[in-house]
């Protein structure tokens, strides 16, 4: 597995595999672009195997020491093989060299396996809250 962390948007052909990806786990990449447009310091940071990517990250800057950490995914072939836990590391060695002392991010309670994850690697409940879905959201940060 190669590991990538791209400051900005990918080239073309790595974006279009990213959306892909994005499309098939969360049905919504038509407005990932124009989300992430207005993002401040977006980073992508993704994992490739064989040329395919088979999980991402994507994040932008809250703050100059604040990251937050918005969206991620693996396929799911390549689930539970460590894929997300290897992109968290990088991600967050990656933001200690740019300066970044704390990373943010929000999950789901549905999406059990990406909560554990976050809490395992050091993350820390700070708060919750009903998203404009009616679905309730939980806010997690950690020291770098």
């Amino acid at each position: 597995m190669k590991l990538l962390n791209i400051d900005g948007f990918p080239n073309a052909e790595l974006l279009n595999k990213v959306l892909n990806l994005h499309d098939s786990i969360f049905k919504d990449a038509a407005t990932l672009i124009s989300k992430a447009e207005n993002k401040s310091k977006v980073v992508f940071n993704l994992a490739l195997e064989d040329e395919e990517i088979i999980g991402y990250k994507i994040g932008y800057e809250l703050e100059p020491n604040l990251f937050y950490s918005w969206l991620g995914g693996v396929d799911e072939s390549h689930r539970n093989k460590g894929v997300a836990s290897k992109l968290m590391d990088q991600q967050h060695l990656y933001l200690i060299e740019k300066g970044y002392e704390i990373v943010q991010t929000k999950t789901k309670n549905k999406w059990r396996g990406m909560l554990v994850l976050i809490i395992k690697s050091g993350f820390d409940v700070i708060g919750t809250y009903t998203d404009n879905e009616g679905e309730p959201k939980i806010i997690l940060v950690k020291r770098l």
